[in-house]
C-alpha cells in the first residue's frame, strides 16, 4: 500500500521542465516519432467530378478559375483571352459546345450538394462568344517538323486533331468527302441549334493555322487507301458514321424510308423544299427529335416556283404556316415517354409543335403500298426487362399511317474502299492510345469507334495527337493515365524565385509538401467542406421554344453578359485545389499554417505549412472549402 501512495503522489507532482524554461523542445521531437508520426497536413491536388465528366477532357476547373478572377492573366492580357487559352488547350470549339454539348460535367457538378449545379456550359459560351468577338486566333507553331498527317474527315473529330498536332509544328492535310468542313456540326445538327456564324469561325480559326483542306474528296473512292498510307507519315482517321442504321423488318428498304442522319443532312444543305404530310420517326434519341423538330419547321410547304421547278429550302427561311399546316409527325420509341434518351428540354419542344409522341412500342413491319411506297408502319406494344431486354408484351398490334418514315435508331460507318481498317462491325477498332490495331502509323477517334457526343470525338482527337507526335518522333505511344484529362499544372504560375517556406526546394518542380493525384483521384463531394458555401441560385441563360424561333428566326440560347458569366464561374467551389478562402490560416490554432510571400504565390501554392509548430490538429484540414488539404503526411 505505501509503494502505490508513493508513486501515485510521484505521478501528481511531476514536473515536464525544469525552473527557468520558458520554452518547450521542438515540436518536431514530438510529431516525429521513427516510423510513424502525428498527421499533418499535405496539399493534394484532385481531378474534379466535372472534369472527369468532361469526355473532351477540358481543365474546367481551371478555365472557371480565370473567369472567376482567382487566375490573373499574364500582363496585357485580358482575363477573357486568358480564359480561351486555357478552354481550348483541350476544346478548341468553345463557341459550339455552348450551344450544343449537354453538358455532362453539370450533372456531376458537386455543387449539387448545395444547390444546384455550376452553369458551366453558360460560361463556356460566353467565353467561346468573347474570343469570335475579340477575333482571338491561335498562335502558329514556332518551328515546323516536316512530319506530314493525313485526316481524313473533316468533322469535330478530324479538325480538332489537326489543330492539336499543328500546334506540335507537324504539317496536316485534311481530306473531306463534302464541299464545306464541319462534318455533323454543319450537316448533322439543324442550324438553329448553332448560329452558322459561330461554327464557321470556330472552323476557320484551325485552318488558319496553315492546314490543308481538300474538300470533295472521299478517301476510298477518289483516293486509295494504300496511296494515302504511302504519301504521308501518319494519318488519323475521323470519318463518323454517316449512315442511319435501318432496321431488319420487313418494307423497311422502300424508297420513302431513310435514315435520320441522311434527313438531316439535307435540310442543312438545303435541299429540302417540303416534307411529306404524314411523317413516323422511330427513334427517341436526338436525332430523332431533331427529325421530328425540323419536319415541323418545314412543313407542307409547297416548294415550287412559278415556272413549277423546285424551290430550293433554305436553311434561314421561316415557314411559320407549316406549324399550322395540318401536317402530322409521330415519334415512338422502345423506351417510355419519360425515360427518351434525348435531353428534357428537346423533347418538351417537339412537344410544343405538336409532335406526338408514343412509347413503349416496337416496329414490327412497314406497310407497302401498290406504288412500292411505304403507307405505314405497324408496331406491337413492348417493354424492357430488368437486365435490359426488349420484350415483346400483350396488346394489340397498331399501325400509323405514314407518307414517310425515318429511322432515327443509330447510325453506321460508310467503309467502303476501307475494308482494309473494317473490324467487321463498319467501324475502326483502336489500341492503344488510339492506334489502329495492326496498323501502327494510323490513328482513329471519334464516333467511328463508338456514336457518342461532339466532345467525345474532340477527347478522341487530343488523345490520338499525342500518340501521332510520340509515334512520328520515334517514341512509344505513351500510356494514358487513369483519369485521361487535361490537368492543371502548378509549376506553370510559380514565379522564378518562388522557394518553399522550408527553404530545402529551389526549383518549382517539388513544390513544398504538395502532391498531384489529379491523374489518378476524384474529389466528391463529402471530400468537402460544404458549409462555407453560401446558397447561392444558378444564373441560367433564356431558351426559347422552337415555336418562338421559327415565328421570327430569333437565336435560341440567349448568352449570359459579362457580369453574369463571372458571377456564375464564382459559384465553383475549385474542388480539389485551393481556393484562396483563408479559413486555414484563420483557424490554425497554432499559426503553423501561412500564407507564401505575395511575390511567390500561384495559383495552387497560396498557402504553406511551418511543421516545426504543427501538431496535427487537423483544423485546416476540416475547414478547407475545396477538400485540398490531406492530414496524411508521414503515412
Amino acid at each position: 500500500m505505501a509503494n502505490e501512495t508513493h508513486n501515485a503522489e510521484l505521478s501528481r507532482t511531476f514536473r515536464r521542465y525544469e525552473d527557468g524554461v520558458s520554452e518547450p523542445d521542438s515540436w518536431q521531437d514530438v510529431i516525429f516519432k521513427a516510423g510513424w508520426s502525428y498527421k499533418c497536413p499535405v496539399y493534394v491536388q484532385r481531378t474534379p467530378t466535372c472534369q472527369n465528366g468532361c469526355p473532351a477532357g477540358e481543365d474546367i476547373r481551371g478555365w472557371l478559375d480565370v473567369v472567376r478572377g482567382l487566375d490573373k492573366p499574364p500582363e496585357g492580357v485580358t482575363w477573357q483571352e486568358h480564359a480561351f487559352r486555357r478552354l481550348t488547350r483541350a476544346n478548341p470549339f468553345p463557341g459550339v459546345m455552348g450551344y450544343v454539348c449537354p453538358a455532362p460535367c453539370e450533372e456531376g457538378c458537386n455543387r449539387r450538394a448545395v444547390e444546384d449545379h455550376v452553369g458551366i456550359n453558360a460560361v463556356e459560351q460566353f467565353v467561346g462568344e468573347a474570343a469570335l468577338k475579340a477575333g482571338f486566333t491561335f498562335a502558329k507553331p514556332a518551328k515546323e517538323t516536316g512530319k506530314r498527317v493525313a485526316i481524313i474527315g473533316g468533322g469535330p473529330g478530324g479538325l480538332a486533331c489537326a489543330y492539336q498536332l499543328r500546334l506540335k509544328g507537324h504539317s496536316c492535310t485534311i481530306f473531306e468527302s463534302r464541299e464545306e468542313l464541319g462534318g455533323m456540326l454543319r450537316y448533322g445538327l439543324p442550324n438553329y441549334r448553332t448560329p452558322r456564324p459561330v461554327v464557321d469561325g470556330e472552323i476557320q480559326r484551325i485552318v488558319d493555322l496553315g492546314v490543308t483542306v481538300k474538300t470533295g474528296v472521299r478517301v476510298g473512292r477518289d483516293i486509295s487507301f494504300k496511296d494515302i498510307d504511302k504519301d504521308f507519315d501518319a494519318v488519323f482517321w475521323a470519318i463518323g458514321t454517316q449512315r442511319g442504321r435501318i432496321p431488319e423488318i420487313p418494307g423497311a428498304d422502300a424508297p420513302n424510308c431513310i435514315g435520320g442522319i441522311e434527313f438531316l443532312r439535307e435540310f442543312n444543305e438545303g435541299r429540302l423544299p417540303e416534307v411529306p404530310r404524314r411523317i413516323v420517326v422511330i427513334g427517341g434519341g436526338d436525332t430523332s427529335v431533331d427529325v421530328t423538330t425540323v419536319a415541323r419547321k418545314v412543313g407542307g410547304f409547297a416548294g415550287t416556283k412559278p415556272d413549277g421547278s423546285p424551290l430550293t429550302y433554305t436553311a434561314d427561311m421561316v415557314t411559320q404556316a407549316a406549324i399550322h399546316s395540318g401536317q402530322k409527325v409521330t415519334l415512338t420509341s422502345v423506351l417510355p415517354t419519360n425515360k427518351l434518351k434525348a435531353a428534357e428540354r428537346e423533347v418538351e419542344d417537339a412537344r410544343s409543335l405538336d409532335v406526338a409522341i408514343v412509347g413503349n412500342v416496337m416496329p414490327l413491319s412497314v406497310t407497302i403500298g401498290a406504288n412500292g411506297r411505304a403507307v405505314g408502319v405497324r408496331f406491337a406494344p413492348c417493354e424492357h426487362t430488368k437486365d435490359g431486354k426488349r420484350v415483346r408484351v400483350a396488346g394489340d398490334e397498331t399501325e400509323i399511317p405514314a407518307d414517310l418514315v425515318v429511322f432515327a435508331i443509330g447510325q453506321v460507318a460508310d467503309m467502303d474502299g476501307l475494308e482494309a481498317l473494317d473490324n467487321g462491325r463498319h467501324a475502326i477498332a483502336p489500341g492503344p492510345g488510339l492506334q489502329v490495331i495492326g496498323n501502327p502509323k494510323h490513328f482513329v477517334g471519334g464516333d467511328i469507334i463508338v456514336p457518342h457526343l461532339l466532345a467525345t470525338a474532340v477527347g478522341h482527337a487530343a488523345i490520338a495527337a499525342e500518340g501521332i507526335d510520340a509515334f512520328l518522333n520515334g517514341q512509344p505511344v505513351p500510356r494514358r493515365p487513369h483519369i485521361d484529362k487535361r490537368h492543371f499544372d502548378i509549376r506553370e504560375g510559380l514565379p522564378k524565385n518562388a522557394k518553399p517556406v522550408d527553404g530545402k526546394v529551389t526549383s518549382p518542380d517539388n513544390v513544398h509538401n504538395f502532391e498531384n493525384r489529379a491523374h489518378r483521384e476524384v474529389i466528391e463531394s463529402d471530400g468537402l467542406f460544404l458549409a462555407h458555401f453560401a446558397t447561392t441560385p444558378r444564373i441560367a441563360r433564356t431558351e426559347r421554344r422552337l415555336s418562338e424561333i421559327f415565328s421570327d428566326g430569333g437565336t435560341r440560347i440567349t448568352p449570359l453578359d459579362e457580369a453574369q458569366a463571372v458571377a456564375e464561374a464564382k459559384r465553383c467551389m475549385s474542388c480539389g485545389l485551393c481556393l484562396e478562402c483563408d479559413n486555414c490560416v484563420v483557424f490554425c490554432p497554432q499559426v503553423a499554417v501561412k500564407k507564401v510571400p505575395r511575390d511567390q504565390k500561384a495559383l495552387g501554392y497560396y498557402v504553406t505549412t511551418d511543421y516545426t509548430r504543427c501538431i496535427g490538429c487537423h483544423i485546416c484540414a476540416d475547414v478547407c472549402p475545396a477538400g485540398y488539404i490531406q492530414m496524411g503526411l508521414g503515412e
